[in-house]
């Protein structure tokens, strides 16, 4: 029996996102606790699941606060490291009038890139069914090497390998490199869920079903779900697709915490169903309730303190007319 069901490594920062004006007409910014990762673990504490999380920040008062928000989310923190030369990363967003979103970072450096292969707790990971990552992890030497050695330790140890690239062009020496780490991670991921944008990104069409199709045959991956956020999600597995169709907000403040709110939404299905026999209609079930978690958190402020229930999930869909 594992310990975990998801132990996930990678970025833990403050998201500082627009929230008004002030009366002297500057704008107000309101710290989130964010990082992807830990996104993904605490939307997999709503549904009950239990997590780990991997990383590092800094030995100060938003690494602290941060600290605090994940294990009150419910995520083990024990090999959450903190880095008394390093400040915590903080990342300014900027909302556009859409939802989407521009970020600016302040990270050169910050202390989730210190992590260090050493500092990983390989206990962690051989104990979980499922280890998932995204390449911010991967952006900078000593990051990187403590990433593929996390990964290398998953594989070696039967653990299913999630990967969101989650792409920042930012913060990458170059487009050259972040193309191949993201190739890395496709080739070693059994489940990858991966935007619009980054299919164009690695394959140079703008056929999301053609560029799916490129990547699964090129990297053999088992488990493929493409979003495309007001156009709903695909799911690929062996010789079944399925799509579904988004649920759009009228109440939509910003879409921060979309992606990884559906990306542990997809998991969770796969923690409950297995990974060897889905079938078309299990897919179009997992894609329904996952597009309905990641519509509900984009009428939110932030995402990890915020994540939505399976009851107002099933609401939502219930409300909508669909079914899962």
């Amino acid at each position: 029996m594992k310990s975990y069901d998801v132990t996930a490594l990678g970025e833990l920062l403050i998201d500082f996102t627009e929230n008004g004006m002030s009366q002297q007409g500057n704008p107000i910014l309101e710290a989130n606790p964010g990082g992807a990762p830990c996104n993904v673990l605490a939307m997999l504490n709503k549904l009950g699941k239990k997590t780990a999380f991997i990383g590092k920040v800094g030995d100060d008062n938003f690494g602290h606060m941060l600290a605090d928000e994940v294990k009150k989310s419910g995520t083990d923190v024990t090999n959450l490291v903190f880095d008394d030369q390093v400040h915590t990363t903080l990342a300014f967003v900027h909302t556009k009038p859409d939802g989407d979103r521009d970020f600016s970072f302040y990270r050169n450096p910050g202390a989730d890139m210190m992590l260090r292969k050493e500092e990983v707790m390989e206990e962690l990971i051989q104990n979980s069914k499922i280890f998932h990552f995204g390449t911010l992890s991967s952006t900078h030497e000593g990051v990187r090497e403590a990433t593929r050695h996390a990964i290398d330790v998953a594989k070696n140890n039967g653990v299913l390998v999630s990967f969101d690239p989650n792409l920042r062009e930012p913060l990458w020496e170059s487009l050259d490199c972040a193309k191949s780490e993201i190739a890395y991670g496709l080739s070693k991921c059994d489940i990858l869920k991966i935007s619009d944008n980054e299919v164009e990104f690695m394959t140079g069409t703008d056929d999301y079903e053609k560029g799916a199709s490129i990547l699964r045959e090129k990297y053999d991956i088992p488990l493929m779900f493409v979003t495309l956020g007001k156009a709903g999600s695909f799911a690929y597995f062996k010789d079944q697709m399925a799509h579904a169709e988004p649920f759009l907000q009228e109440g939509t403040i910003e879409t921060t915490g979309a992606g990884d709110t559906f990306g542990a939404c997809a998991l969770n299905y796969v923690l409950e169903h297995g990974i060897d026999a889905l079938t078309a209609k299990n897919l179009k079930e997992l894609l329904t309730f996952a597009n309905a978690g990641a519509s509900i958190i984009t009428t939110r402020r932030g995402a990890l303190r915020v994540m939505p229930t399976a009851d107002e999930i099933r609401q939502l869909i219930a409300q909508r007319g669909a079914s899962v």
